[in-house]
């Protein structure tokens, strides 16, 4: 099997790639490794016909069109450090098509199950202390959770409600809602003491072993949160950025300015959530309108 090490360090090192990107690449590379060793074909060998039939051979596994997709991405990724590397000629992924897939909209708490979700950490605790200011963050600024996990004390400016944000080389500036400010200052001052092993820690959220808190571990809290709420939606860690979203438009904020907060580098990735709210927007019309009822 071919060894990834000098990948992986390209990606971390020149592409500046996000842990959660350079896992995903990982994983894709190899999954095809092993499967150019099955058919006895080196990386060295590969052309487009046969990154294509690798495609097709994933759909045909049951694979969705998305995961065909990263996949490519991911081998087109892989081929340019070898071309950087000297150790191929060219990138036989490059002209590979995409799988169509269809853009799922993105699951959304209402004002109501974000209410309860928040109010399920315990605080007669540090660990539910803790998390009750981690869900109240997130909802707060729309970060991502790899974003959430990275923050450091120093990313706080609780004086002027707001946190620093920094993801891919850029730094922004996210404004925090009172009730967010409080807890979060009570976390500082009483729980995070209690918390840390060494003063020196930086991490803004630790786990219970006083260091910084990982994303499989706020995974576990999340689902454990949604079970203890009774929230039957499809929860993830993610679920409360879209729903940071989508409510801020339901409330009148504009596009760009959803956009810089959530750190999207094109509007039309912001764009979606208006898809989110017209559909509700539409749902209660349907609803409520006296003259929306089908014709029978």
């Amino acid at each position: 099997m071919y060894d990834l090490t000098e990948y992986e360090r390209w990606l971390c090192t020149e592409k500046r790639a996000s842990a959660n990107t350079v896992s995903s690449y990982l994983r894709d590379v190899r999954q095809f490794l092993s499967y150019l060793s099955t058919l006895g074909i080196s990386p060295e060998q590969v052309d487009g016909g046969r990154v294509e039939a690798y495609r097709n051979t994933l759909l045909l596994q049951g694979k969705s069109a998305a995961t065909a997709t990263r996949s490519v991405a991911s081998l087109k990724s892989f081929y340019t450090y070898l071309q950087s590397a000297g150790l191929a000629q060219s990138n036989p992924a490059k002209e590979v098509t995409f799988a169509r897939a269809e853009r799922k909209l993105p699951e959304i708490l209402s004002h109501n199950e974000v209410d309860l979700l928040l109010a399920q950490p315990d605080c007669r605790d540090a660990k539910g202390f803790r998390d009750k200011a981690m869900l109240e963050l997130l909802y707060a600024t729309g970060i991502r959770v790899s974003e959430l996990i990275g923050l450091n004390v120093d990313d706080l400016n609780l004086s002027a409600d707001l946190l620093y944000c920094e993801s891919r080389g850029k730094r922004r500036m996210i404004p925090l809602y009172p009730a967010a400010v409080q807890i979060l200052r009570e976390y500082l001052e009483r729980v995070r003491p209690q918390l840390v092993l060494q003063q020196e820690e930086t991490a803004l959220f630790v786990n219970l072993t006083g260091h910084r808190l990982s994303r499989q571990g706020f995974w576990k809290i999340i689902k454990f949160y949604q079970e203890k709420a009774k929230i039957y939606k499809d929860i993830t860690p993610h679920t409360l950025r879209h729903s940071f979203a989508a409510h801020l438009l339901e409330n009148g904020a504009d596009l760009r300015s959803i956009q810089e907060m959530l750190g999207h580098s094109d509007i039309s990735s912001t764009q979606i959530y208006t898809q989110v709210v017209g559909q509700k927007l539409k749902a209660v019309y349907a609803k409520a309108h006296p003259r929306a009822q089908k014709i029978s």
